[in-house]
């Protein structure tokens, strides 16, 4: 384990391209846009696992996305990037600046590789890539993960021939003169986390295979709300079951204590540890959601309040605790013994956790990613 990404085999095979493997020129050429965070470009990766062609990410400059992709195999070209903001603020002088210089530098990576269509996967970084394409002519098509869409989905929608969304539900906030463009596919979820292993993931972290073992995610950059939380329950915890700790590279302090492993950022032995998780206690992010409906997992969820956020994360966790697949804990009143007396209560109800977990995959469309290459395959024919 380290502090990186796992790189996707199968994508590696399939989208890299090097000085000594030029793809062939009838190869189409797809280009993916997104970025902020993991959660703009993990299912941009499923995605790209499933098309078959040669994929071009177009990312900020300074991302988390670069990594990311680039540990995946595929060929990544950088762009000034302005996040949005809903708020009045100094800083938009300057975003907006960037904004303007990522069309530019957007218009002349696409110019210059010819793609046959743009895939974006959301967040601020993807919206010059999107107005490029549409000054270049080539079509784009977007996805949305959150349950109502953000800002940056609903600029790319005016650009786009089609949006993708993970909730039939979500059709009903897009604005009426664009809901002809949406497809309902589900999010889509790497393949790598389909052939984890619980029990390798209990010997990566020293777990015995009779011992509850609970996960817990901040989010790709971490959360010391969370972490704050776990580490005051830790000592009671521990009594009970082992715990598992993603805090985030910013935030990482190591244990000492048994039966309490932490670690920055799990890297490629996370798909293994996910699945022999009992229970994760996470943040509500889409992509985890979505890549924890569909291993099946019960979770205890502290979505990110509206002060920090657009919400969107406060809505996700309302639609997976109605549907019986999560326990949610407000962030406003959340404590260490609200946490530990949840954590307590679902391990003891072995049959609850059941019914969540059947819940949790009553929530995925385990074919999202190849349903949307499926069309980009149809669009770019």
């Amino acid at each position: 384990m380290g502090t990186g990404q796992a790189s996707s085999p199968a994508v590696g095979t399939a989208a890299r391209v090097t000085d000594s493997a030029v793809a062939a020129p009838e190869r189409p050429v797809v280009a993916m846009t997104g970025g902020g965070t993991a959660g703009h470009v993990f299912p941009g990766i499923a995605v790209a696992e499933q098309i078959k062609c040669r994929i071009l990410w177009i990312g900020s400059a300074s991302g988390v996305e670069r990594k990311l992709v680039e540990d995946a195999g595929i060929d990544f070209r950088g762009i000034p990037a302005g996040k949005l903001r809903r708020y009045l603020s100094l800083r938009n002088v300057t975003d907006v600046a960037r904004v303007f210089a990522g069309i530019i530098a957007s218009v002349r990576i696409l110019r210059k590789e010819r793609p046959s269509l743009l895939f974006s996967k959301g967040g601020f970084v993807s919206v010059p890539p999107v107005v490029a394409a549409h000054l270049c002519g080539i079509p784009a098509f977007t996805h949305e993960s959150d349950f109502d869409p953000g800002l940056a989905t609903r600029i790319n929608l005016r650009f786009c021939e089609k949006v993708f969304l993970s909730f039939e539900a979500t059709v009903g906030f897009l604005p009426e003169r664009y809901r002809h463009k949406a497809v309902v596919t589900g999010n889509p979820v790497r393949s790598a986390l389909f052939a984890g292993d619980a029990l390798r993931g209990r010997r990566l972290v020293g777990c015995d295979p009779g011992t509850p073992l609970i996960l817990v995610m901040g989010g790709s950059l971490g959360s010391s709300f969370i972490n704050s939380l776990v580490s005051d329950a830790a000592p009671r915890l521990v009594r009970t079951c082992f715990v598992v700790h993603q805090m985030g590279d910013r935030d990482f302090a190591p244990s000492r204590r048994p039966g309490y492993y932490t670690a920055g950022f799990i890297t490629e032995g996370l798909p293994d540890v996910m699945a022999a998780a009992d229970l994760v206690v996470c943040r509500a992010g889409a992509n985890t959601l979505a890549e924890l409906a569909a291993m099946g997992k019960p979770m205890v969820l502290i979505p990110l309040p509206s002060l920090g956020s657009r919400g969107d994360q406060l809505r996700n966790a309302e639609v997976f605790g109605s549907a019986g697949a999560a326990l949610v804990l407000k962030e406003d009143t959340a404590t260490s013994e609200s946490l530990l007396a949840a954590i307590e209560s679902l391990l003891r109800d072995r049959r609850r956790l059941a019914k969540m977990a059947g819940a949790a995959r009553g929530m995925s469309r385990e074919r999202a990613a190849a349903e949307i290459a499926r069309l980009i395959r149809e669009r770019i024919r």
